[in-house]
C-alpha cells in the first residue's frame, strides 16, 4: 500500500514538474519563433552570415521558420534535427559552412509552395519534376549509355552518395531497380537547383515578366537575382554571371547563341559533348531557322510548356501557305525527322524552290 502510495506521489510531481516546465518553456518558444532572426538563430556564428544575405534578398520580410520550420514543425524528425544543431554548438564544432542534405532542402521546397503556388503547379506539370524512378530506371536510357557519376550533375543533385547507392545494377543489361525503393518518387530537380533564396533580390519588381517569354529580342540582367545554377561537385550555386557562356559549333561554324542569362542555366545540362559540337549529348540550342533565340522564347516557364509557343512569332498562315504548327516536325509529330530546335529551311525546300 505504501508503495503504491510513493508511486502516486512520484507521478503526480512529474505531472507537475511537466506542467510547470511546459508554462516555462510556453512564452520562450513562441518567442523565439516570431522575434527576428538577429535576435534568435544568428546570435549564434554558424548561420549570421546566410542572415545576413537574407536581409538583402526578396525573402528578407519572412521569418526563419517559414521555409525552414520550427523544432516541432516536422514531428520527432525535426526535433532530433534541431537538438543536434544545439548539441554541436555546445561541443564547438565547426558548422561554419552549413549545407542541407535532400530531405532538408525537399522539407524547404515544400514550403515554396506556399507563396509560390502557381510557379510550383507548373513545375510539378513539367519534365524538371521528374522523379528517380522515372529518370534512373528509363530502360532504353540504360541500354544505350551506362550509368555513371555524371547522371547525379543534373539529375539527383542534392544526392547524399553515388550512383551506385542509388541504382542497381550499373549494367547496361537490366531489369534495373532502387536500392531504396521509398526513393521512386522523390523530384530529382528540387526548386534549388536553379533558384538561389539567399541572395540579393528585389522586394517590389520581378526581373521577368509574362510578355519577356515571348520576345526574343529582351534579356533580363545577366546579375539576376535568385536565378543560379547548383554545382553538386561543389555543393554550392552559382549565379548565371559566373557561369560561362558556351561556344558551340555546327561542323567549322559557330552557333549564334542567346545571350538570355536563364538560357546560362539551361545550358548547364541540355550541354553538347566535350567538344561542344551542336546536336550532341543533350544540347538543344537552336540552330537552323531558330538559330539565336533564347529557350524561353518557346518555353514557358517553370513548366517548360512550348505547345502555343508559335503562334507568338508565326502568323497562322505561313509563306509556304502551311500552319507551321502541321508542318513535319517534332512539334508536331515525335518521331519526325526535323527537329524543331534544328530545323532549316533546306530541311524541307531543296535550293530554296519547292518542298522536298
Amino acid at each position: 500500500m505504501k508503495t503504491s502510495n510513493k508511486l502516486v506521489k512520484a507521478l503526480k510531481i512529474f505531472i507537475i514538474v511537466l506542467i510547470v516546465g511546459f508554462l516555462a518553456i510556453s512564452p520562450f518558444y513562441a518567442y523565439w519563433n516570431s522575434a527576428p532572426a538577429e535576435q534568435t538563430c544568428a546570435v549564434c556564428h554558424e548561420i549570421s552570415n546566410s542572415v545576413h544575405v537574407l536581409a538583402n534578398s526578396a525573402h528578407r520580410e519572412l521569418l526563419c521558420k517559414e521555409c525552414h520550420g520550427t523544432a516541432l514543425s516536422n514531428g520527432v524528425h525535426s526535433i532530433k534535427e534541431k537538438s543536434m544543431m544545439f548539441v554541436n554548438h555546445i561541443r564547438g564544432i565547426n558548422t561554419d559552412n552549413i549545407i542541407m542534405g535532400e530531405s532538408q532542402i525537399l522539407e524547404v521546397m515544400n514550403n515554396c509552395r506556399r507563396c509560390h503556388s502557381s510557379e510550383y503547379a507548373k513545375w510539378e506539370s513539367g519534365g524538371h519534376s521528374a522523379t528517380y524512378g522515372y529518370i534512373l530506371l528509363d530502360s532504353i536510357q540504360n541500354s544505350n549509355e551506362l550509368l555513371n557519376y555524371d547522371c547525379l550533375r543534373c539529375h539527383g543533385m542534392y544526392f547524399e552518395g553515388t550512383v551506385a547507392d542509388l541504382v542497381e545494377p550499373i549494367s547496361m543489361d537490366g531489369p534495373w531497380q532502387l536500392v531504396n525503393a521509398n526513393r521512386n518518387d522523390l523530384p530529382t530537380i528540387p526548386c534549388m537547383a536553379c533558384h538561389m533564396i539567399h541572395t540579393d533580390g528585389d522586394l517590389t519588381s520581378s526581373i521577368l515578366t509574362e510578355n519577356y517569354y515571348w520576345d526574343s529580342l529582351r534579356t533580363i540582367p545577366l546579375h539576376s537575382p535568385g536565378l543560379s545554377f547548383y554545382v553538386r561537385s561543389e555543393k554550392e550555386n552559382y549565379t548565371v554571371d559566373l557561369l560561362p557562356a558556351y561556344n558551340i559549333y555546327d561542323d567549322s561554324l559557330m552557333v549564334v547563341v542567346s545571350d538570355d542569362p536563364i538560357m546560362r542555366n539551361c545550358i548547364q545540362c541540355h550541354a553538347p559533348n566535350s567538344r561542344h559540337e551542336a546536336g550532341t549529348g543533350d544540347d538543344r540550342t537552336p540552330r537552323g531557322v531558330h538559330e539565336g533565340l533564347s529557350c524561353t522564347v518557346c518555353h514557358e516557364p517553370h513548366s517548360n510548356n512550348a505547345q502555343n509557343s508559335c503562334i507568338k512569332c508565326h502568323p497562322a498562315i505561313s509563306n509556304c501557305q502551311i500552319d507551321v504548327t502541321q508542318m513535319n516536325t517534332t512539334y508536331k509529330y515525335k518521331d519526325s525527322h526535323n527537329n524543331i530546335h534544328f530545323v532549316s529551311c533546306n530541311d524541307c525546300h531543296e535550293n530554296g524552290r519547292g518542298v522536298k
